[in-house]
């Protein structure tokens, strides 16, 4: 899995770690702190949330362009000293007033132009790594292994969002609604870390930054990988479709960061009991991916020193366990945005799994186009609402739950658990391919764009997310979840209708 990569990959991904981390530590509150700081109704609050997720990925767009012109490395660094800013004016706490709701939206327009200028064009790099013959073949599996470091730093980002908030209540005695700006502040941090990372490591990527030291490198590869005006047409065309199709699912699946965090905070039981405690800690989460590394490592090792150190790791981790349970409490109170640590466990321990599967399949000539893991990661997210469907049925509708207040029907987290393992496994047929597809099949002269392209269809499905908050409300909650059912399988069936000419290019 990670040998033959190229260096510059582990760089670039540690980089990036650092700032997704800051950015799902303030995500991972941001719709609960719009409806407590500035007592928005659901629909109100997800109409900010997701106009903020479509800017971060609808800006890229306009980021890969300068960096086409001016160079990736350069807009890179410029990107993170806006967002910087941007974390900054997020962290004062200013109360609830007009003049906050003002310097909070000055604040968003930061972080989104900031990203506009970073995400992108730091994956592009990542793609132009693997244009030497000797990485050709490992595109698929680098771009697992970036968005699983993506994923590390998703991972923390909840327990530290509220442990950051309990310790600033009990500790500073601050009120809750100020607490939500320790969290933003973690984001400042994380990215001092990420630039630091990205200068200290910058010689094992420097040739795919772009910019006036590269500029006749790039047009002389430009030129050599010239295409016919058909071709490129026909490129830009299959882009388009799979854009138009990932918009869907971007809309369905950051639910988790609004319809399906109001569900964690209006019908989950707000606490657990025994050894199900164990599953709420980050730590015995990160403890079991180590597991499964290991695991792997045995298997596929090809040196005992390696498979030695794999099995230390997995004695050592399994001992962790099994201490942890022995100090678990009778009962530990849990929050809605701890919710949100489960899919990028997923990611980060399903990753190898996913890995080895195709990996397989790719041996026997089987392997499925990246187009078509995109049609059934559609048909797995539809499955994955299908799970929130099913335990939703005896559930009254938000409205009714609101009235009901403490009497109301509470459920048991694994609903929401079980159906954020499904979606993740809808997410690994489709990002990190969809990444992988758009940074092989551009024309060579517009990768910056069509990178931008990709986040444009991610933000228009973010934009999307709203329809959820709308929705949020007076109908049964079965209805809600069905609506995102029907337009995965709706865009799924789509992407098998144009299959032959997706796999043309691909």
């Amino acid at each position: 899995m990670f040998e033959g990569q190229p260096k510059g990959l582990y760089a670039l991904a540690l980089a990036n770690t650092g700032e997704r981390f800051g950015y799902y530590t303030m995500l991972a509150v941001f719709a609960l702190f719009l409806r407590a700081n500035f007592g928005l109704t659901a629909g109100a609050a997800g109409a900010i949330y997701s106009s903020f997720l479509m800017l971060v990925y609808f800006l890229p767009l306009f980021g890969g362009m300068m960096a086409d012109k001016f160079g990736f490395g350069k807009m890179v660094t410029i990107g993170i000293i806006i967002m910087f800013c941007g974390y900054l004016l997020l962290s004062v706490p200013l109360g609830g007033n007009v003049l906050a709701l003002v310097v909070m939206i000055l604040a968003l327009l930061l972080i989104g132009i900031g990203t506009g200028l970073f995400k992108g064009n730091l994956q592009v790099m990542v793609g132009d790594l693997y244009n030497e013959a000797q990485y050709t073949d490992k595109r698929d599996s680098g771009f697992s292994i970036f968005y699983m470091a993506i994923n590390i730093g998703a991972l923390f980002a909840p327990t530290a969002a509220v442990k950051i908030m309990e310790w600033a209540q009990t500790s500073m005695g601050v009120s809750e609604n100020d607490s939500y700006h320790f969290a933003f502040a973690v984001a400042c941090a994380s990215l001092i870390l990420s630039i630091a990372i990205y200068y200290l490591t910058r010689a094992t990527f420097r040739h795919v930054e772009g910019g006036k030291q590269a500029a006749g490198a790039k047009k002389a590869a430009d030129a050599g990988e010239e295409l016919s005006p058909e071709d490129t047409k026909a490129r830009i065309v299959a882009l388009c479709l799979v854009f138009a199709v990932v918009i869907f699912f971007w809309m369905a699946f950051h639910q988790n960061g609004l319809t399906l965090t109001y569900f964690a905070n209006e019908f989950t039981v707000k606490s657990v009991e025994g050894a199900n405690c164990m599953a709420f800690d980050v730590f015995n989460l990160v403890a079991v991916i180590i597991i499964v590394y290991s695991l792997f490592s045995l298997v596929q090792g090809k040196t005992s020193k390696s498979k030695g150190i794999a099995g230390v790791l997995l004695a050592l981790c399994l001992c962790f366990l099994y201490w942890k349970y022995t100090q678990v409490s009778d009962s530990i109170d849990i929050s809605a945005p701890i919710f949100q640590q489960f899919n990028p466990f997923y990611v980060v321990a399903l990753t190898p799994v996913s890995l080895a599967i195709f990996g397989a399949l790719a041996r026997k000539d089987k392997e499925p186009s990246a187009p078509r893991k995109i049609a059934y990661g559609m048909l797995v997210a539809a499955l994955g609402f299908g799970v929130m469907a099913f335990g939703s049925f005896s559930l009254p509708s938000p409205d009714a739950q609101a009235a009901a207040g403490e009497n109301g029907v509470f459920v048991s987290q694994y609903w929401l658990i079980s159906t954020y393992l499904v979606l993740t496994f809808a997410e690994l047929l489709l990002s990190p391919m969809g990444i992988s597809f758009v940074s092989k099949v551009a024309p060579p002269k517009y990768k910056g764009m069509m990178m931008g392209g990709w986040f444009v269809a991610t933000a228009l499905g973010n934009f999307l997310v709203s329809v959820g908050g709308f929705l949020w409300g007076g109908l049964p909650l079965w209805v809600v979840w069905t609506v995102f059912i029907v337009l995965c399988l709706l865009s799924a069936l789509f992407m098998f209708a144009m299959m032959k000419r997706l796999e043309k290019v691909a």
